[in-house]
């Protein structure tokens, strides 16, 4: 029952796409980043403001679970902090990598995701955002700080 439920989450946020858009502005980072395991490709848009993401968008092609995992990523961490997203990401790889979940930390829809961690072969198409954020970051300390 519960993974159907999660089968339905991820599959509307792969249907109605949640900050499917460009976005433009003096803030604004940008990163194209491809799926080296399977092709899926992305850009990711933040508007970044002092040490806090105000907006993430996302544009790309892609597998239901990596466009389903860009979706919910740039929802849970817009108005972030850059140490929250840092807390966020480290939860996420760790749900991914070991099905580890924490109640310490909100993933909201990221939770759908879960049952990923039992398809080494998809794990990348799941952090696929999650990595093109590390790149966009890399020189932040706030976000390198965990």
């Amino acid at each position: 029952m519960l993974d159907n439920l999660y089968r339905q989450v991820i599959m509307d946020h792969y249907r109605q796409k949640r900050n499917f858009e460009e976005i433009k502005g003096e803030n604004i980072r940008k990163i194209h980043y491809k799926n080296p395991t399977c092709g899926d490709v992305m850009t990711l848009f933040l508007d970044l403001e002092q040490d806090r993401v105000r907006k993430a968008a996302f544009l790309g092609e892609g597998c239901s679970i990596s466009m389903a995992s860009a979706s919910m990523m740039t929802e849970l961490i817009e108005n972030k902090s850059l140490k929250e997203i840092a807390s966020l990401r480290k939860a996420f790889e760790d749900l991914i990598r070991h099905g580890n979940v924490t109640d310490k930390i909100d993933l909201g829809d990221s939770l759908s995701l879960q049952g990923v961690h039992k398809l080494k072969a998809r794990h990348n198409c799941a952090l696929m955002t999650w990595q093109a954020l590390d790149k966009v970051l890399k020189d932040e300390k706030e976000y390198n700080s965990l």
